[in-house]
């Protein structure tokens, strides 16, 4: 009954979604070529509202758990585990006042109406995962961008989205590079939950009546930790601790 019920819902949702990402798309670009940063940065906030609007279409409560009040006037890596694109638009609205910004693959950078924009103009990083000398390279500018704009830097280091909530082992590479870049850098971990769910039948129908749950950590110093390793072991450990099964 419930994938029934999926069905009309999904259609009403992705013409919503759909309608959200082109309207936003020509407000994006005048924003920033004729106001600059600050106004895109506002632009896209109201996206992901909207976002999240058109989610609540299909039965969706968001919930974003964070007791802690995390600096401004300092760069932040927000480290998450990742079950679909539904984590995105939430940690950049509840998140919305440390400017953040992702590690993305070059595919979404394209051809996408108001996300690829985004990418490409707000300070994201756009990484082709078959060139590790082209990733190293964008990783280690997109460091030095964070550093030098006390921003925050959201990267899923699974590499890829679980699709029945099984965190994937961490892959490193990345991290270590941002940790490098970063030095100042508060470490934040999410642990996301239920995302998956939005996709448990595929594309089409969406997932319906699901309670997407978002817990921010205790924020970590990186100068805490002497060994590098260590600190990603329990930054993981952090975020698997947590996911609901």
């Amino acid at each position: 009954m419930q994938k029934l019920l999926a069905y009309p819902l999904s259609v009403l949702y992705y013409i919503c979604f759909g309608l959200t990402l082109v309207i936003f798309h020509p407000i994006q670009w005048l924003s920033f070529n004729l106001f600059g940063y600050k106004a895109l940065k506002k632009t896209v906030d109201l996206l992901q509202f909207f976002i999240m609007r058109c989610l609540n279409l299909l039965g969706t409560r968001i919930s974003f758990y964070n007791s802690y009040d995390l600096p401004t006037d300092r760069p932040i890596i927000i480290v998450s585990n990742h079950q679909s694109m539904y984590d995105i638009s939430p940690i950049m609205w509840y998140l919305r006042k440390h400017h953040v910004k992702f590690v993305s693959k070059k595919e979404l950078g394209n051809g996408i109406p108001s996300v690829s924009y985004n990418l490409r103009h707000g300070g994201s990083v756009l990484i082709d995962r078959k060139n590790p000398r082209q990733s190293l390279s964008a990783m280690m500018t997109f460091g030095d961008y964070i550093e030098k704009t006390k921003r925050a830097a959201v990267i899923f280091p699974e590499g890829t989205r679980s699709k029945d909530g099984t965190p994937k082992p961490f892959k490193t590479k990345g991290l270590e590079m941002l940790i490098k870049k970063v030095p100042s850098a508060l470490i934040v971990p999410i642990t996301v939950n239920n995302s998956w769910k939005m996709l448990r039948y595929g594309n089409f129908p969406m997932g319906i009546g699901n309670h997407m749950k978002f817990t921010v950590h205790k924020p970590i110093e990186i100068i805490n930790f002497t060994n590098k390793t260590e600190l990603i072991e329990h930054v993981e450990q952090t975020i698997v601790a947590t996911i609901e099964n």
